[in-house]
């Protein structure tokens, strides 16, 4: 019957479309714990992203304004503090950075972060500005965990401090990451710099998607109407049909 032939294909449209969104997070990181619905976590992640982020990477899908909008930062407060590269509230977040200089230090051009955290996802990002340790043989003097060879120097080590990275030494998994150590207190404890890192992760989450929370306040009452006139179809299909069996 119609009814539950429309059932059934959206069941199997479920079935196929939920392994597909589950898997883009998927990995042996840990919990980014990120909240995009926290207010004061999201300005403060914005202060971080325009102090230690935006020198080198842009964000050319969001404008200042709709920052100031969302996050409820007051326009004089906006330009003071967060707006280094522009005196326009409509203008987008871009480095001033030149392509010539990034390849010239970096030896690429370091990506644009308006959809990093969709891409790769927020626990990736999360274990990346944990994952740096000290490696003399790299041109930036460190490397990293998560992202062999990155290209990237530690912007945030004198918060975080410099460890060092231990690697097993034997047996089937010689060579594999085992911890770190801290060899040098950074200006932030342990704890401290955890709450500045998923404060900006949870930043990047919110400029992927500025819509987020209330597509998923949206959501809720979407399916809760779905639900609704499923019942109601069903009652009206039994209704059409009793006649019939």
């Amino acid at each position: 019957m119609p009814i539950k032939k429309l059932a059934s294909a959206l069941a199997a449209v479920l079935l196929v479309a939920l392994p597909l969104v589950s898997s883009a997070n998927e990995g042996s990181y840990p919990p980014a714990g990120n909240d995009v619905r926290n207010i004061a976590s999201l300005q403060r992640g914005a202060r971080n992203y325009m102090n230690y982020c935006s020198g080198c990477h842009s964000a050319k899908f969001v404008r200042y304004n709709r920052l100031a909008a969302d996050l409820n930062i007051p326009e004089a407060e906006l330009k003071k503090n967060l707006m280094f590269t522009s005196d326009k509230v409509a203008d987008t977040i871009k480095t001033a950075m030149t392509a010539e200089d990034a390849k010239k230090w970096f030896g690429n051009l370091p990506p644009d972060f308006s959809l990093i955290a969709r891409s790769r996802g927020t626990d990736y990002i999360y274990a990346f500005l944990h994952g740096f340790y000290r490696d003399p043989s790299r041109p930036t003097g460190v490397n990293n965990t998560v992202l062999k060879g990155t290209a990237m120097p530690h912007v945030l080590a004198d918060l975080q401090g410099v460890q060092t990275a231990v690697f097993k030494a034997e047996g089937a998994e010689k060579g594999e990451f085992e911890k770190f150590e801290l060899t040098q207190k950074g200006t932030l404890t342990p704890e401290q710099y955890d709450e500045f890192v998923r404060d900006t992760v949870n930043f990047l989450q919110y400029i992927g998607e500025p819509i987020e929370a209330k597509r998923k306040d949206l959501g809720v009452w979407v399916t809760l109407f779905l639900l609704m006139f499923t019942g109601f179809a069903y009652l009206l299909n039994k209704e059409y049909w009793k006649d019939v069996h």
